[in-house]
């Protein structure tokens, strides 16, 4: 393992390993068992998520997954917006038919409750979604709504260079959506103003975030 991440998010570093697989590590030193299991389980059922190789405290390593994230190629322009807002609902539809793990309740679903376009990697094989930290059971309302309310925090904030296009995915996500799942407005805003990894900023944009979404 190198001594500098090649990819650092809010909470975590991730480091580059032999035989294309990368360690992700948690700085806060947050276990990562739970996380693992979820993502065993979803890569037995075939679903798009890297395939883990080992589980130790605040490490995980799995796959590495080459391409670039659909933010990426969003900025760059090789992804259309509406295309990128169909891939994330397909997404949410695809993961809510995987057989949650035992001891969820009957109507409960897996959700991953941070599906956005920085944590889909578009790989030469097709979308692969990534970070799963926040996984757990639950409706698939919760994860729908967690998604539509990220879109519209960056559709709503006036210095986000990406507000259009976010407004624009946050329109076709919803339509496309809305047959599989009823967004849990309420539920998510609270969720989310709890998350302490957002900012000031996005902290006071979250109620007109939410308002245009039930609006």
């Amino acid at each position: 393992m190198g001594a500098t991440p090649f990819a650092a998010g809010r909470d975590a570093d991730v480091y580059a390993l032999d035989g294309g697989r990368v360690l992700r590590r948690y700085r806060d030193g947050t276990d990562v068992a739970v996380e693992a299991r979820f993502m065993s389980h979803l890569h037995a059922a075939g679903f798009p998520v890297p395939r883990v190789d080992r589980a130790d405290g605040a490490d995980l390593v799995m796959q590495r997954v080459t391409g670039p994230t659909m933010l990426q190629a969003l900025v760059d322009g090789t992804t259309e917006v509406d295309a990128a807002a169909r891939i994330l609902a397909g997404l949410h539809r695809r993961l809510h038919t995987v057989p949650p793990l035992p001891g969820a309740s009957a109507d409960e679903r897996i959700l991953h409750l941070d599906l956005h376009p920085e944590n889909v990697i578009l790989a030469p094989s097709g979308p692969v979604l990534v970070d799963w930290r926040n996984v757990r059971h639950g409706p698939p309302g919760l994860d729908v709504a967690m998604t539509a309310l990220i879109l519209a925090q960056v559709a709503v904030d006036p210095d986000q260079p990406m507000a259009d296009a976010a407004a624009a995915a946050l329109r076709t996500y919803l339509l496309v959506i809305r047959e599989h799942a009823v967004p849990l407005v309420a539920e998510a805003l609270a969720i989310r103003r709890a998350n302490p990894t957002q900012t000031a900023t996005e902290l006071a944009l979250l109620d007109t975030a939410a308002a245009l979404l039930t609006s």
